[in-house]
């Protein structure tokens, strides 16, 4: 049975995108059909992720709009099979109705086992319309006092709308939790949610991304460990948080 997962934060840089990017990739690696949906309409930057960009001619509201077919308008992956995008326009002169993408994701989950959808952060319309019919949610935040907080607000948003709220620690410097006397368990104490998972900051991330490789295709440690555990964890497998040194 297709699962859909909003990808959400409370602020932007949590890396919120490379997650949706590295874990959607590991699933369609493990034999999974999934689908990744760019919400954050203006600023979409999976496309650039996933090195799609010069693919993704088609985008969500052709398919709302009924301009085009959901087969149509998601472009699969050249080297990642059952790896597929849909992307978000650059502007939206109007809005679009939940029922609308309701409909969109009864299609999806026709064809896909997981369609993932990356939330524009904070809490405006585009996060409204990535829960309106998710099964679970995954809120992303780094170990900044700010993003915890914002992260909190998100959690207190989705409490209503979604039964599973997962969190993910992302681009975690152990050295700097060390100087701050902080822990991983104290983020999941701030945030008020299990864990996920958690993944260190590494370089490859953003090289990986400006080469328009998804990450699982460039590196094999790091934080392409830590996304392919969350992997893992969706699909129920019970696996170690990886410790960071």
């Amino acid at each position: 049975m297709a699962t859909v997962i909003a990808v959400t934060s409370g602020k932007g840089g949590t890396g919120k995108t490379s997650l949706v990017g590295a874990v959607g990739s590991c699933l369609a690696a493990l034999g999974h059909p999934t689908l990744c949906i760019d919400m954050d309409v203006g600023l979409r930057n999976l496309d650039l992720t996933l090195g799609l960009s010069d693919r993704a001619l088609m985008d969500f509201t052709d398919v709302v709009q009924g301009r085009c077919p959901l087969e149509k308008a998601v472009v699969e992956h050249p080297d990642i099979q059952g790896l597929f995008l849909l992307t978000a326009p650059f502007s939206l002169p109007q809005g679009v109705p939940e029922q609308a993408m309701k409909d969109l994701l009864r299609q999806a989950r026709e064809h896909y086992d997981y369609i993932l959808l990356d939330a524009p952060a904070g809490l405006g319309e585009g996060f409204h319309l990535s829960v309106c019919d998710c099964d679970r949610a995954i809120v992303v935040t780094t170990t900044d006092a700010s993003a915890l907080r914002d992260a909190q607000r998100t959690v207190t948003e989705l409490m209503n709308r979604v039964d599973q709220i997962h969190l993910v620690v992302n681009r975690v410097k152990p050295k700097l939790l060390k100087k701050l006397h902080t822990t991983i368990d104290d983020a999941m104490d701030a945030a008020g949610l299990p864990l996920l998972g958690v993944v260190p900051e590494d370089e490859r991330v953003m090289l990986s991304a400006n080469q328009g490789r998804p990450l699982i295709l460039c590196a094999n440690q790091g934080a392409a460990v830590g996304y392919r555990n969350i992997a893992f964890r969706l699909e129920g497998r019970r696996i170690p948080v990886m410790k960071l040194r």
